[in-house]
């Protein structure tokens, strides 16, 4: 009896533990791209997005914190940053364009007492 007792405790805790692991990231090939999930240590979605088969970025990217919240939203075009990427950070926001993989433009909104500022 006192053997079955330790047998039971014994698959608990291998059950508990195996239920606590975070996810492992994910790579799955759709069409000529590669989508990616990234993971934090706790679980949470580091970034989402997409490679090319050689290994470039590619299309639109995805960055959140541990806690799950949004902080960048990146476009890749086979490895060259384009278009306008946004972050976010508490109540700032800010829009930096690119082209050629070059910054051309940044511009950076507040959000206080209620009212947006952009500088």
């Amino acid at each position: 009896m006192k053997n079955l007792a330790w047998m039971i405790v014994l698959l608990l805790t291998v059950n508990v533990a195996m239920a606590q692991e975070a996810p492992k990231d994910s790579y799955t090939l759709n069409g000529d791209q590669i989508d990616a999930v990234l993971y934090h240590d706790n679980g949470v979605v580091a970034q989402k997005g997409s490679y090319t088969k050689t290994g470039k970025l590619d299309g639109k990217w995805l960055s959140f914190n541990p806690a799950g919240t949004l902080t960048a939203e990146a476009y890749y075009n086979k490895g060259q940053k384009v278009g306008t990427w946004t972050f976010y950070n508490g109540n700032t926001k800010k829009e930096v364009t690119y082209t050629d993989s070059r910054i051309g433009e940044v511009t950076t909104w507040t959000l206080t007492d209620s009212r947006v500022v952009s500088n």
